[in-house]
């Protein structure tokens, strides 16, 4: 029998955890994205693929931001797709995004169908 050792153990074990994986040098690579609609008018349906992963945007009003954050688990390049007030489908390849990355990365959605990537991202490991 342990003598009720075996909850306290656990409790310990439960707290030093979080610990130790810091100590050990866990921890994720974020990219905040930011999709920023400098159209003028509404854009909508609006789709980011990234490497093994996407995320989608149903409207953004004309100025709007929308703001994401991801981890990227693989390398490849960061693409939008969506459409515009003129109901015509708008698409645009960005750079090339790898794994670790961490930072910021602005899409900007212009007239035209015109689309500007501005990554700002470092590599750790």
């Amino acid at each position: 029998m342990m003598g009720g050792r075996g909850p306290r153990q656990a409790v310990i074990a439960a707290l030093a955890l979080p610990l130790l994986a810091g100590a050990l040098g866990c921890r994720s690579y974020l990219v905040r994205v930011s999709v920023v609609n400098r159209t003028g008018e509404a854009a909508n349906l609006i789709e980011v693929d990234y490497p093994e992963a996407s995320f989608g945007i149903d409207s953004l009003p004309p100025g709007g931001v929308y703001h994401y954050r991801l981890q990227l688990q693989d390398e490849g390049p960061v693409a939008v797709e969506y459409t515009g007030a003129d109901r015509h489908q708008h698409k645009a390849t960005g750079p090339t995004l790898e794994e670790n990355q961490e930072g910021t990365l602005e899409i900007d959605l212009l007239p035209g169908g015109k689309v500007e990537f501005h990554p700002e991202l470092t590599t750790g490991r």
